[in-house]
């Protein structure tokens, strides 16, 4: 199902981001958009009078239903899938992500060709379900990434979408949308067949997958599941070869509060047992210099600091591996060679924690190196530290392993936007 734009006007009203990053602000400008905007499906306002029988849940599942029955949202006639391209700019350079959204056949995680990369909480999960339960519909897509060196999917669907115009949204970060509904019957039977062997890795979306499985196994146990085509084993989901050219996973920077004592020469002292720490300067200008140095230097094992009692910036670069091995010998020499597992286990798990009196320190989380210099300038941390991301290959390697990296190792820019397409899984 999608919008009936005849009926609600520019797709980039009632679509939004996904639940996990709508804050209030974005929340009460997307509610002023458009009556029939998403948000009021994906996270409807809570309100102080919500009990069992009327809350944010029951008003997103009258929601749909009222905009299924006055066509707000129509059913397409054929099955089909959805070409998906995303314009957007990160850190100065102009990209775009070519990819399709299309129903996924769900497995549980370890039981088939679909793989998680990072570990869930059981908060959202349950949000989600009790979304699930009362609007009987996906509205926002599982981000899934797939081996296809050649692009052959890709392509193929391209050249269906050839002298056809798309239908655009614009999200509030810029990000420009174009889809194009492709139901040529071959064109969708091929990319079927060539989809059908490959894995799938999560690239976001892991508390809604989980959810979605959940819920389909909860629908079988009560009988409404009768055969293999009925449309709770399906979850909506986007699709990037992991080879597309607009793929981008920025890094997640560490923003540490709690650490009110700690200075250059205190952090130096703590770090040098295990890395060679080289001091960059002072200031703006030093943070850049360091996070380039990093960039330039493109492996996961030079980490970045800041001091914000005296704003001075430090590389710290591992001089070897045998300490991590130890404390953690049950995970792989891959996931042990990742900056945020080097960060969290050993710099500041270890030996951070041995140095300072502070309680465990508490985390934000941040992308851009202007968000971060923010956050310094501001004082509101005490301690900067820049990550490289992880890469494709990273997650390709842990992720078919069985194991999981570390909550808020991968950050893939953008976000798909919620509502560009409705999934009914009840």
């Amino acid at each position: 199902m999608r919008y009936n734009l005849a009926r609600v006007g520019a797709l980039s009203d009632v679509v939004a981001p996904p639940y996990d990053v709508i804050g209030p602000e974005l929340q009460d400008q997307l509610y002023a958009r458009h009556p029939a905007n998403v948000v009021r499906v994906e996270l409807n306002k809570e309100r102080p009078t919500d009990d069992d029988r009327e809350n944010r849940y029951t008003r997103a599942a009258r929601n749909v239903h009222d905009w299924r029955a006055d066509g707000t949202l129509v059913e397409d006639p054929q099955p089909s899938i959805y070409v998906l391209h995303q314009r957007f700019e990160a850190e100065g350079r102009l990209y775009t992500r070519r990819g399709f959204l299309a129903r996924l056949k769900l497995e549980p995680f370890g039981e088939g060709r679909v793989f998680p990369h990072e570990e869930t909480m059981p908060g959202p999960k349950a949000d989600r379900l009790r979304l699930f339960h009362a609007t009987g519909m996906n509205v926002s897509p599982v981000f899934g990434l797939y081996p296809d060196s050649e692009n052959e999917v890709q392509e193929l669907l391209e050249a269906a979408t050839r002298g056809r115009t798309p239908l655009d949204a614009v999200d509030h970060l810029g990000v420009v949308s174009h889809v194009w509904p492709i139901s040529d019957l071959e064109v969708v039977t091929r990319a079927r067949a060539l989809m059908g062997p490959k894995p799938i890795f999560i690239a976001d979306g892991h508390h809604r997958y989980e959810t979605s499985v959940r819920y389909r196994d909860e629908r079988r146990a009560a009988g409404s599941v009768r055969d293999d085509e009925s449309i709770a084993n399906f979850v909506l989901m986007a699709c990037v070869g992991m080879s597309d050219p607009g793929l981008v996973i920025l890094p997640t920077h560490r923003l540490a509060s709690g650490l009110a004592e700690l200075d250059a020469a205190k952090l130096r002292d703590a770090l040098s047992s295990e890395f060679d720490v080289e001091d960059i300067g002072v200031g703006a200008s030093a943070c850049r210099a360091a996070w380039g140095l990093i960039e330039a230097d493109g492996s996961q094992n030079v980490l970045g600091f800041g001091t914000v009692a005296d704003g001075r910036w430090m590389l710290a670069r591992l001089r070897g591996t045998a300490t991590m091995d130890r404390l953690v010998p049950h995970h792989s020499p891959a996931w042990r060679g990742l900056a945020v597992s080097i960060l969290h286990e050993l710099a500041i798990g270890r030996l951070l924690a041995g140095t300072l009196r502070s309680d465990k320190p508490q985390f934000r989380y941040v992308h851009l190196i202007g968000e971060v210099l923010e956050s310094v300038a501001a004082r509101a941390c005490d301690l900067a530290c820049l990550v490289p991301p992880a890469t494709m290959d990273h997650v390709q390697q842990i992720a078919s392993s069985g194991e999981r990296m570390p909550a808020k190792s991968t950050y893939f820019y953008p976000k798909l936007l919620t509502g560009l397409v409705f999934n009914p899984i009840a």
